[in-house]
């Protein structure tokens, strides 16, 4: 084994390198007999082999886990997602030189752009989500907390902490960019190390974007490693610390869920598999409707990006029975008048080639055995076409991996094969539905599925086809004229939503904003005191220790910056009295005259009112009013309260009081103020809570 640089080469073809322990990896050229060569997609050029034979993934696994979750731990969530916006901004500079390698896939700008694009798309959200909904700590509080004991002094709650191992990451070939980024993001917004694994067809795509990641020195040691080739024997050194993020074949996630270490030994688990998505026509979308043109655009754009490989494209188009030579022929239509198959690299081609020959021959043979099971063509021939090649000239290419657009027809809707067999290429099937109970049913035959589109511009029908589907898709579309310009399609999953589903689509769930960071952390109960459930999480819980520092100190709170504010600071006002000329007083100055603030015979007949009472409102700015320090400080402003509640009314002649104490600090990584979340608890002149809420303030620094 040698160590060297990412530019080794094998034979005068490059061998694509890994990355591991730091360094670029590689094998002697004698100690890799099981090197793959991977071809250009469109040419049959060799451009570079695969093969990661004589890797110590045991050593990699170690270095994850010893100084990949040493360094992460050094940060909170705030700095990593800081560090990700760093790593987009820095990729983003770098994206056209992706797209040379991306085209070599037979991707077109097109194609490059939804990988390449939308995989630094990915950081750039996580980033934000990150800094916007995550504390700036290392430990996420889940939930309230629940009071364990009559006295208060014994209470539990839950808590999120960051697995302890490291989470390796088996992509897939048809997204090599965002197929990554979208599983390295929340992992690393956790502080887990990520492992990569792409898929060997397009592994040197993904291993360019992992250059441009380490040489810009913005990562932690440790915190990603790449396995270019076989990782066989990886899943062998895992243990229950460790997840596994698998997308790909529903055969290959089987094969790796039977793994010893997944069954007994407590590795996490997650897939994205095989997806026969499908796309509901609603009776009303007929033709010259918008919806039926968007439905139309919709199946072409599934057909034809990536060439039809991506595992949310659209398989099943489900029609009125009505409408099915109305759809075929309109989709046949807008592929003969808006694709160009071809080599990407050349003006005008709208659609590229398969990623690979295997992968041809793999898309012909399910298009074969669906023809055998009843199918028939209804558009297009899985002859050879002929295409446009890099330098403009027109013919069929042997080497290069083409297929064009093919629908298929079925007089039995019900036919195994079509709810059962995937050809992941540019083929779908149009099917004739009765109702929208038998759309519902043709749906859920496959078996669970990543995404559906319901076309329909009928409310009724869209709420009655979401409903019946929804429990057997992990996402749904809801396609009209209202969102057809705007709708980002069938076929992209959102970072801020989940991407997966149930059955055949793998039962797991990536993506999803902040979930997906969960997914890399444990859900721990934990129960103590209230001082400490303070210590652990940096949060104050109501029964913990209280500072009033007017009185300890001779400070107001609201006197002191981050740099002096301590979890547990605190202020506690006098009593005031509230007069019935006050609360009419509010009454007329806001024009909020609801009877409970002024007939004294109606509010006694409220079950809720001993009378006329204060309005809440009022107690808010009485509130406000007993615990400020007016003078010009460290509190920058007030923007907003949470989880207000009102407890207990406030008659006539009542009073009140307020204890405010510092419950969150979150100090900015990137301004000189950070935000300060204070419990504010209100209560009259026999201590009964009046109402309880958070007040957040913008405080300065130093």
């Amino acid at each position: 084994m040698t160590t060297a640089t990412a530019e080794a080469a094998v034979n005068t073809v490059q061998i694509v390198p890994s990355f591991v322990q730091d360094s670029w990896w590689t094998p002697d050229v004698e100690a890799a007999p099981d090197a793959v060569p991977v071809r250009d997609a469109s040419t049959g050029e060799v451009l570079v082999t695969v093969s990661a034979h004589g890797l110590d993934l045991a050593a990699a696994v170690g270095y994850g886990r010893d100084t990949g979750q040493a360094e992460l731990g050094k940060l909170t969530f705030h700095q990593r997602a800081l560090k990700l916006k760093e790593l987009a901004q820095y990729l983003n500079a770098r994206r056209e030189g992706f797209y040379a390698f991306s085209a070599q896939t037979g991707a077109t700008k097109i194609d490059s752009m939804v990988d390449i694009d939308g995989g630094i798309g990915v950081l750039f959200t996580f980033a934000s989500k990150g800094r916007r909904e995550l504390p700036n700590s290392q430990v996420v509080v889940d939930g309230p907390m629940e009071i364990l004991s009559k006295d208060g002094s014994f209470a539990g709650e839950h808590i999120f902490t960051r697995i302890p191992g490291v989470a390796v990451q088996i992509n897939a070939f048809n997204f090599p960019v965002w197929g990554m980024l979208e599983k390295f993001a929340p992992a690393f917004i956790a502080g887990v190390p990520t492992i990569v694994k792409p898929a060997t067809p397009t592994g040197y795509v993904a291993a360019a974007v992992v250059q441009a990641m380490i040489e810009s020195n913005i990562l932690p040691a440790g915190s990603l490693q790449l396995v270019s080739g076989s990782a066989r024997g990886l899943l062998d050194e895992l243990d229950y610390r460790d997840l596994v993020a698998f997308t790909g074949s529903a055969s290959t996630a089987q094969a790796l869920k039977s793994h010893p270490n997944v069954v007994a030994g407590g590795v996490r688990f997650t897939s994205e598999t095989d997806s026969l998505n499908a796309a509901i026509l609603g009776p009303d979308a007929v033709p010259g409707t918008p919806e039926f043109d968007a439905f139309v655009k919709s199946m072409v754009t599934e057909m034809t990006v990536k060439a039809g490989q991506k595992c949310t494209s659209i398989r099943r188009a489900i029609v009125p029975a009505s409408l099915v030579g109305a759809v075929t022929e309109a989709v046949g239509q807008r592929i003969q008048q808006r694709v160009v198959i071809g080599d990407p690299r050349a003006d005008g081609v709208t659609m590229g080639a398969l990623a690979s020959l295997d992968q041809l021959k793999d898309v012909r043979e399910a298009v074969q055995a669906m023809l055998d099971a009843g199918g028939e063509l209804a558009y297009g021939t899985l002859d050879s076409p002929r295409v446009t090649a890099a330098d403009g000239s027109i013919g069929e290419v042997p080497d290069g991996a083409f297929m064009a657009p093919l629908l298929l027809g079925w007089n039995d809707v019900d036919a195994e094969a079509v709810h059962s067999r995937e050809a992941f290429g540019p083929v779908a099937s149009v099917l004739g539905y009765t109702d929208l109970a038998d759309a519902v049913r043709l749906a859920a035959r496959g078996g669970g599925s990543l995404v559906a589109t319901v076309c329909t511009n009928d409310s009724a029908v869209a709420r009655e086809l979401v409903t019946g589907i929804a429990a057997h898709h992990g996402r749904v579309l809801m396609l009209n004229r209202e969102d057809a310009r705007t709708s980002t399609g069938h076929g992209s999953p959102v970072p801020h939503l989940v991407h997966g589903g149930p059955g055949r689509a793998g039962g797991g769930e990536e993506l999803g904003g902040i979930r997906s960071v969960m997914h890399h952390m444990q859900r721990t109960a934990l129960q103590g005191s209230p001082n400490m459930l303070t210590a652990v999480t940096g949060v104050w819980h109501q029964g913990a220790d209280r500072n009033f520092t007017a009185e300890t100190e001779g400070t107001h709170p609201f006197r002191k910056s981050l740099a002096d504010l301590k979890i547990g600071d605190a202020v506690r006002s006098d009593l005031r009295q509230i007069t019935l000329a006050d609360i009419t007083a509010f009454a007329n100055s806001t024009g909020d005259t609801f009877y409970a603030h002024t007939n004294a015979e109606a509010a006694a007949a409220n079950p809720f009112f001993p009378g006329i009472v204060a309005h809440g409102y009022l107690l808010l700015s009485w509130a406000a009013g007993l615990f400020v320090e007016p003078l010009p400080g460290p509190v920058l402003a007030n923007y907003g309260l949470e989880g207000l509640r009102f407890i207990t009314p406030v008659a006539a002649g009542d009073s009140i009081r307020v204890t405010l104490t510092a419950k969150k600090i979150t100090p900015r990584e990137t301004d000189e103020y950070g935000e300060v979340a204070w419990d504010a608890l209100l209560t009259n002149q026999s201590d009964e809570i009046v109402a309880t809420y958070d007040v957040l303030t913008l405080v300065e620094k130093n």
